[in-house]
């Protein structure tokens, strides 16, 4: 993988305008590489999803020397939506933003992150990621990302359990995960307390890594229209 592992903040004065003015002191924070280990407990204790995505690039928030946050980018599970975005030519460069967890969430921490974890990535790649309706959020740190809105999310349905209401929609399917018929499964097995729940609409953003040329043609071949971001 062709990354480079650390990036080091050095408390330039044109840096720390970027963020309001110095309201972060750009001195004290570093973004780097993490492993799957280091990010585990922010996202499996602080995240709401509270479950692993597939994840290829694991970056972590450092405030003087002490981690704070996480933000994870991997490969979309959703063949329709790895192909859904630009087309199946350019699926293979798409990555989601799949995990996003602070744990104080100090101001500017976050759009602080996803900004220089964006730098470290390689190139010549579609970054997508969700603002959750149903956790209110509407993505303030992708807009101040500079990311492109691209409206909201298709209506869909999720698998549910009763009593099991917290587990995701997607830990529930892979339990008979490579199994054909998985839907008649879960009814054998769980009956009237499996059921369809419709899925909270997730606003949808957009960012491109590459130089002029890629992103003129990767931005053609977007297949949602760009919006005004929401308020």
């Amino acid at each position: 993988m062709h990354i480079v592992a650390l990036f080091i903040l050095h408390g330039r004065k044109q840096r720390a305008k970027t963020f309001q003015r110095g309201l972060i002191n750009v001195d004290n924070l570093e973004v780097k590489l993490i492993t799957r280990q280091q990010a585990r407990d922010l996202i499996i204790n602080k995240h709401y999803a509270a479950r692993f995505p597939s994840v290829s690039y694991y970056f972590g928030l450092f405030d003087c020397g002490k981690l704070e946050g996480v933000c994870t980018f991997g490969t979309p599970s959703s063949h329709p939506l790895r192909i859904g975005i630009a087309g199946r030519e350019m699926a293979p460069d798409l990555l989601e933003l799949n995990r996003l967890c602070l744990y104080q969430n100090k101001k500017n921490h976050a759009s602080f992150l996803v900004s220089r974890a964006l730098k470290l990535i390689d190139k010549n790649k579609i970054i997508i990621s969700f603002a959750d309706t149903e956790q209110d959020h509407k993505g303030v740190v992708y807009q101040a990302c500079n990311f492109s809105y691209h409206g909201l999310s298709a209506k869909r349905t999720d698998w549910k359990i009763k009593g099991y209401e917290h587990l995701h929609g997607q830990t529930v399917a892979d339990e008979f995960r490579g199994m054909k018929n998985r839907s008649k499964l879960m009814r054998e097995k769980y009956g009237d307390n499996f059921y369809l729940k419709d899925r909270p609409r997730k606003h949808r953003y957009i960012y491109i890594i590459g130089d002029k040329k890629y992103k003129k043609q990767t931005i053609k071949k977007i297949k949602y229209k760009k919006e005004d971001y929401p308020k």
